[in-house]
């Protein structure tokens, strides 16, 4: 049998009980085609680089298969008719990633990048505000 990873975006309104509920559909699937679904990873509601359907953002579930093409087959067709899917994605890999996803490490390296509102630099001009005015009045006499 051959490696997939399958990620769908559903609908920014739908509730985590109802993304739930689409990852295990889509299990179902896999595995009464004698596939089997290694992994089952939600990374959450996150924005849309762009509006999809009138959604700007979307939940993002990824699936690790291990099945033959015809059941990857009609878990895209299945997909694609489904109204709160707004996009997926199948491809085949040539192994499955152990431990957890790109996705899921990002936000441990966010985390440990630590708190940074306090460093001044976005949004605080500081004394640099009054250094603009009086070279602005400077430079018009």
């Amino acid at each position: 049998m051959a490696l997939y990873e399958h990620v769908f975006l559903a609908r920014q309104d739908l509730a985590q009980a109802q993304v739930d509920a689409l990852a295990e559909a889509a299990t179902k699937i896999v595995e009464e085609g004698n596939g089997k679904v290694v992994k089952t990873e939600t990374w959450g509601l996150r924005g849309l680089a762009y509006r999809i359907a009138k959604n700007r953002k979307a939940h993002y579930v990824l699936l690790q298969i291990d099945a033959p093409a015809g059941v990857v087959a009609e878990l895209e067709r299945q997909t694609a008719i489904n109204e709160d899917v707004i996009r997926y994605m199948t491809i085949r890999v040539d192994e499955l990633e152990a431990g957890p996803s790109a996705m899921m490490r990002r936000g441990e390296r966010d985390g440990r990048r630590g708190d940074r509102d306090g460093r001044g630099d976005r949004g605080d001009r500081g004394d640099r505000g009054g250094d603009r005015g009086e070279r602005r009045d400077r430079d018009a006499a």
